[in-house]
């Protein structure tokens, strides 16, 4: 199984404010969207619930135990049941939020596509796991700077 992770984080792993993201770079969402089109994504409800529309051109699955009545969309009820389903789909599934579900799903990523914010959030509330940079390679995929802010993305590679 394939599995990366996409974020966009401040210097302290923040992700988030009151259910909401903090940072909304319009380069980083065409980034998001470039990497994850055409591919299957992986969320939470809360995630699933906070996106305008199910995300197109992409296989939308929400793990959850509620019932979300949306025929374009996958329910799983756990990641055992997820992992179960996909363990030979051999294309890259994308893992995009929210914070407990990043963490459900860090041992398993190969590859994590992080937007690095050069800027931190005292007020976040919702955070991407910790994980030890020394277990990763890291490749610079490009910078780029809006309203003053410096953000990188970065993909981390399982050694």
């Amino acid at each position: 199984m394939n599995i990366s992770m996409i974020a966009a984080i401040g210097k302290n792993n923040e992700l988030g404010i009151n259910g909401n993201l903090i940072w909304r770079f319009k380069g980083d969402m065409k980034f998001f969207k470039e990497t994850t089109m055409g591919h299957v994504v992986v969320m939470g409800k809360n995630t699933f619930l906070s996106l305008p529309k199910v995300l197109p051109g992409r296989k939308n699955i929400v793990l959850t135990k509620s019932n979300i009545d949306n025929k374009d969309i996958e329910i799983y009820r756990s990641i055992k049941e997820f992992l179960d389903s996909y363990k030979d789909f051999n294309d890259e599934i994308f893992i995009i939020g929210g914070a407990s579900i990043y963490n459900e799903f860090i041992e398993y990523a190969k590859k994590m596509y992080l937007t690095e914010i050069d800027m931190n959030e005292p007020n976040a509330d919702v955070f991407y796991p910790n994980f030890n940079k020394d277990e990763w390679e890291q490749e610079a995929l490009g910078t780029n700077e809006e309203s003053n802010i410096k953000y990188k993305h970065v993909l981390y590679k399982r050694k």
